[in-house]
């Protein structure tokens, strides 16, 4: 594997694969004044861009603003779902970045100051930057949706931010009778991993296949295709009788009626364009925005989200301000934890270059996603981009999908590989 020089690194025009791994990049250090970076945010993309901060640039003061004391990975939190792994396998803390001299301070932060360059946090501290990097994941369009908001998701969870809700939604599905009914509304695009809404449902009803088989799942689904749309189905129909008069699953696409109007929580049900629905178990993942604070700082645009130099990330609207992760614009990009891992890199080796005196490096991104049918049978899409005009474009020829026909062999390898993914991944941000 080849090591990132600082000669290397600094090469103009040279080229950082934002997939570089822990053991890939070698630390060097700057003279001068010391450099300070203030990171918001201690999710993959945060935690990802303090440590590779401190390990390409040992010499800059990397501050972590984090609310929470522990991180739950969004990723693999369905098979918690399905009773397939434990809440404690998706929990991390943030020891191991303090390890890499990161100052992790448990707080809040409530403004960004651009002018000033300074964050304030809701215990009262103050921290200067030089660069501040904002990873703030998403929030909800709570007005989208008549009845549903933040109070009455403690009962009707979306369960699209893993911890507590987790933990609710798993627990109601525990607490169903056999034979009761799941309703499962996934938002409109964009939203953070698009594939996930269904790796659920397949989890849920794996679940249900073994603890309660003649309960029952209706998708309300605003589109009319998802990612991995013939994959999923094929195995919905595999192993829940998809189809048929007897399937576990049923799908209503956006044109069919799937467009969810309103809620009563009091009769537990839905109203979708045509006709209401009524549920035992109801999970709403709502339509998504950037995260607030970036509303707060003035980096979002009219679509809700953050646009952003793709060569480094820093914000078009507020410079010296990054903005990494699910809040970015960065189409043709999805939303997800390992787009949030890749970004955070490339915006790391920008800032590590421009402090050094030297040009952001070409960009390139990787993107792997994995989805679980069921124990042993997993499917991935993989795309890798690159920089081009100032754009972010596939790479032609590259990635690709699992094939549909079904080969037993290959789909265990690939569910192998989905948690091969996870424990490199995460050792990859916390460790």
């Amino acid at each position: 594997m080849c090591k990132l020089t600082r000669r290397k690194f600094l090469g103009l025009g040279g080229t950082v694969l934002a997939a570089t791994s822990v053991a890939g990049v070698a630390p060097f250090a700057i003279g001068g004044a010391r450099k300070t970076v203030v990171v918001v945010g201690g999710g993959i993309g945060g935690a990802t861009a303090a440590k590779y901060l401190r390990m390409m640039d040992p010499s800059i003061d990397v501050t972590l603003i984090e609310a929470n004391t522990n991180y739950y990975t969004c990723f693999m939190s369905n098979e918690v779902l399905a009773g397939e792994r434990s809440m404690e396998s998706i929990r991390f803390g943030y020891s191991g970045l303090k390890g890499h001299g990161i100052h992790v301070v448990q707080d809040r932060a409530t403004s960004i100051d651009p002018d000033k360059r300074v964050v304030r946090t809701q215990g009262g501290q103050r921290f200067a930057y030089d660069r501040c990097i904002v990873s703030p994941g998403v929030d909800f369009r709570w007005d989208s949706i008549e009845g549903y908001d933040a109070r009455v998701a403690e009962r009707i969870p979306h369960a699209w931010k893993a911890g507590p809700q987790t933990l609710i939604l798993r627990n109601q599905l525990r607490a169903m009778r056999d034979g009761g009914t799941v309703l499962i509304a996934p938002p409109a695009n964009p939203y953070r991993c698009p594939p996930a809404p269904y790796d659920r449902v397949s989890q849920i009803a794996h679940y249900l296949k073994r603890h309660k088989p003649r309960s029952k799942i209706i998708i309300l689904d605003p589109k009319d295709r998802f990612s991995k749309f013939d994959l999923f189905l094929d195995g919905w129909k595999r192993y829940y009788g998809y189809g048929t008069d007897d399937s576990m699953i049923t799908w209503v696409s956006g044109a069919a009626g799937g467009t969810i109007e309103s809620l009563d929580v009091k009769a537990m049900t839905i109203q979708a364009d045509i006709e209401s629905f009524k549920g035992d178990v109801i999970n709403i993942i709502p339509p998504q925005k950037a995260g607030w604070i970036a509303f707060s700082a003035g980096l979002t645009n009219e679509q809700g989200w953050c646009p952003v130099d793709f060569r480094t990330f820093e914000s078009t609207i507020q410079r010296k301000i990054h903005v990494i992760g699910d809040s970015s614009q960065a189409s043709p990009m999805p939303k997800g934890g390992y787009v949030a891992n890749t970004t955070a890199k490339v915006c790391a080796a920008a800032i590590v270059a421009d402090f050094n005196g030297g040009k952001a490096p070409r960009p390139s991104w990787i993107n792997s996603c994995y989805s679980t049918l069921a124990p042993g049978d997993a499917i991935s899409a993989v795309t890798i981009y690159t920089y081009r005009d100032g754009r972010i474009v596939k790479v032609e020829g590259s990635g690709g999908l699992t094939p549909q026909e079904f080969d037993a062999g290959m789909r265990a390898r690939e569910a192998q590989y989905a948690h091969s993914w996870f424990n490199n991944i995460t050792a990859d941000v916390f460790d």
